[in-house]
This record gives C-alpha cells, sequence and structure tokens, in this order.
C-alpha cells in the first residue's frame, strides 16, 4: 500500500469540545496528524479545520468515516485529491548582527519573505507559502543560528470554483 499526504478539510459546529474530539479520534486510532489548523469559515457558526495526515488510501477513507461518527462535524472532505493551494506562515528568529543583515535580507528577499522585527542582535522573518519554500527557507538560515521557529501548519482550499 502507498502512502499519501492528505489534506482534509473538516466544517465543523463552533463548539467548545470539537477540536479535542477530532483529534482525540486521530489519536486513538494511531492517524497521525502532520498539522492542523482552526479558524472560522464563511459561515457564522461554524469552524473549518485542515488536517494534513499521511495514510493508503483505506487509512483515508477510515478517517473520514470516523470524523462523520463525531458529533458537530458537518461535513468532511479530502481536498488533496483536487488542484488545490495551501500555504502555512513561519516566524524564525535568527542571530543577526547587523554585520551580516545586509546578506540575510538577500535571503529574505529571494523568498518574498520580510523582516518583522529587528532587535539588537536578531531579526524576526516572516515567511508565507507551502511547506518546501518554509522548509528551504529555515535550511538557508540555519548557519546563522535559528534562536526560535513557530510554523502555523498548512491552511489549504480547492483551486477555482468550489462544489
Amino acid at each position: 500500500m502507498m502512502t499519501i499526504k492528505h489534506t482534509i478539510s473538516i466544517l465543523v459546529n463552533d463548539q467548545p469540545g470539537v477540536l479535542q474530539r477530532v483529534s482525540g479520534l486521530f489519536g486513538r486510532r494511531a492517524f497521525n496528524i502532520e498539522s492542523i489548523t482552526v479558524g472560522s469559515s464563511e459561515e457564522t457558526g461554524l469552524s473549518r479545520m485542515i488536517i494534513v495526515t499521511t495514510g493508503d488510501n483505506h487509512t483515508l477513507e477510515q478517517i473520514t468515516k470516523q470524523l462523520y461518527k463525531v458529533v458537530d462535524v458537518i461535513k468532511v472532505n479530502n481536498i488533496s485529491s483536487n488542484p488545490m493551494v495551501a500555504r502555512e506562515l513561519a516566524l524564525i528568529q535568527i542571530n543577526a548582527e547587523p554585520t551580516i543583515r545586509p546578506e540575510i535580507l538577500g535571503i529574505v528577499e529571494t523568498f518574498r519573505a520580510s523582516i518583522v522585527d529587528i532587535g539588537p542582535s536578531t531579526l524576526i522573518v516572516q515567511v508565507v507559502g507551502d511547506s518546501e519554500k518554509i522548509d528551504a527557507m529555515v535550511e538557508l538560515l540555519k548557519p546563522y543560528g535559528i534562536r526560535e521557529l513557530t510554523r502555523t501548519g498548512a491552511t489549504a482550499m480547492i483551486r477555482g470554483i468550489a462544489k
């Protein structure tokens, strides 16, 4: 069986405990969550979860069936089976003495990232893009010394007109 990365969009009632029930389901079934983002949706009272997980098609089918059993889950959609747009945001605090900042700025500009904070000996870089872009940026900044890194996890939607 082939393991594939799946991006799942889950529309849920905006109620306390829904995130715990959904993530708990993954844990109980030994399904790994690579990333999870949750926020308001286009409809008042509903939130959208975007979960990235891996598994074969049978695993995805099991996840979908189990999610529909969770109270407050309205709709489950494997959006990775369609052309989609997926983005992640990362904030990366790096060591940056003033003498090496022009060098770092060159990397930041190449990635269309931005400097969002300047300290006496540090910079915080903000980068938005797909996971591969974020990974590449992190690798290029490692030699300068990453003090702190935080990533949002993927958020995604189907390209074009949604069904």
